[in-house]
């Protein structure tokens, strides 16, 4: 197995168990290798999170980006359709980054990993509008509707598409 297959079973655990419940030989048999193997690929703990992390933030932006329209309304009304099925296929529980974050307070390359995913999804919703001035509002937007839909679902989803229309003159 190669280090993004790993990663994969990584994610897969923590997106399901959490950070504090799944021990390390238990992340090796959710990785499906040896321990040594495991370590040689992510060294601690705090790696096996960072790898699975990136490895979901590699996985979400590809979702987000592929075969976008052009800039505008539609592309933003995309975005949030797509992060509506992340969110039931991949996050019924929330976002697994502000779960990492609020796991492990302080832990600076957590922290980066986190921040790192959160300002590409913002660059990334500002270049999908088509106005770069309002990446915060509807970066703001994507993580009221991810924070919302554990316990609102799909209606979550439509109120954050009719705020983006509102925000960006399209209604």
């Amino acid at each position: 197995m190669n280090r993004e297959q790993i990663a994969e079973g990584l994610e897969t655990a923590f997106s399901q168990r959490g950070f504090a419940e799944p021990s390390v030989p238990e992340l090796k048999i959710a990785s499906g290798v040896s321990l040594r193997t495991l370590y040689r690929h992510f060294p601690s703990k705090e790696a096996m999170v960072i790898g699975a992390l990136d490895h979901r933030h590699a996985r979400y932006l590809a979702l987000l980006s592929q075969s976008l329209s052009a800039p505008g309304a539609e592309a933003v009304c995309v975005l949030f359709d797509r992060l509506g099925r992340w969110m039931a296929d991949n996050a019924p529980h929330g976002c697994m980054s502000m779960s990492a974050f609020a796991a492990f307070p302080g832990n600076v390359h957590i922290t980066d990993s986190v921040m790192r995913h959160k300002r590409e999804v913002r660059e990334l919703m500002g270049s999908a509008s088509g106005r770069p001035d309002l990446a915060a509002e509807l970066f703001l937007l994507h993580e009221g509707a991810s924070s919302a839909w554990p316990t609102q679902g799909d209606a979550a989803i439509h109120a954050a598409q009719r705020a983006a229309r509102r925000l960006l003159g399209d209604v």
